[in-house]
């Protein structure tokens, strides 16, 4: 059996440097240290986290003093304003990239633009983008829900950074359709995008797609869908022990990438046991 591994597996650069900050600030002292929510959307490097001492906190309240290091999707704005009222100190591991995109949605809402935001309303980096905004974001999934709005003079549009780009330019063509003024941002991580292609070709080559993350992050569950629809044998796992063998039975080829939140080293376990089981 042949394993072709992604070349883009790993952490992206924005969950690479939060890790790092993180890392650095345990490293300086772990007394008080806390992220607010997960840093990452993977449980294993949460985890890890823990156990050199950086709690994470579901809310501000649950903070009682010391350091809270914002989580590479960004904080909302209230939270924002209750971390500046306890007096805790700031550790800004917000991606730089998520930033950029919420630099164009505020200049999108500032200059009178009515906002579509491509991407999940209940992603934290969705959620901090829309707090910071005079007026109410439309955020949707696919262009069909655009389809149902009514008829604008101006729309502006940005997506998640970790959306599919495909779907991207479908809703920006619906917005045309709608609105005499389209103003978009492509706000969609270059490095993302990447990832995805590369993905995708990789699925059409194999009998078998395994795509490693975890089961929250969605820039993950998008990979696992892009890469369906090429190759329906494509399974969603963590840890090597999500493995089934009854997976590689009579295939060929199998193909391996990974979430941008993924620690390297779960993915070079995840090949070790493949390998393992199925050696070349």
């Amino acid at each position: 059996m042949k394993l072709i591994v992604s070349r883009l597996s790993g952490f992206c650069f924005g969950v690479e440097r939060a890790m790092k900050m993180a890392l650095q600030a345990a490293k300086r002292s772990s007394k008080d240290l806390y992220t607010l929510g997960p840093l990452i959307h993977n449980p294993q490097a949460v985890i890890y986290l823990e156990s050199l001492g950086i709690q994470p906190k579901d809310r501000v309240e649950e903070i009682p003093r010391g350091t809270v290091i914002f989580r590479s999707h960004g904080i909302s704005k209230k939270d924002l304003e209750k971390v500046k009222e306890k007096g805790l100190k700031i550790i800004d591991a917000t991606c730089p990239i998520v930033k950029k995109a919420h630099h164009a949605a505020k200049f999108l809402d500032r200059n009178g633009y009515p906002l579509v935001i491509v991407g999940d309303p209940k992603h934290p980096e969705v959620e901090a983008i829309r707090s910071y905004l005079r007026q109410e974001a439309m955020v949707v999934e696919s262009p069909e829900a655009i389809t149902k709005m009514g008829n604008y003079k101006r729309l502006g549009v940005i997506a998640q950074t970790t959306q599919n780009f495909e779907v991207f330019k479908k809703v920006v063509k619906a917005c045309l359709e709608k609105a005499v003024e389209v103003r978009v941002f492509n706000t969609i991580c270059h490095a993302t995008a990447l990832r995805q292609k590369e993905a995708v070709e990789i699925a059409r080559k194999v009998d078998c797609m395994i795509v490693i993350g975890g089961y929250e992050s969605g820039n993950t569950q998008r990979l696992v869908h892009i890469c369906r629809e090429v190759q329906p044998k494509t399974y969603h796992i963590e840890t090597p022990k999500d493995l089934n063998p009854s997976w590689f039975k009579n295939i060929k080829r199998v193909g391996l990438t990974t979430g941008a939140s993924t620690p390297s080293w779960i993915a070079q376990e995840v090949e070790k046991e493949i390998r393992r089981r199925n050696p070349q």
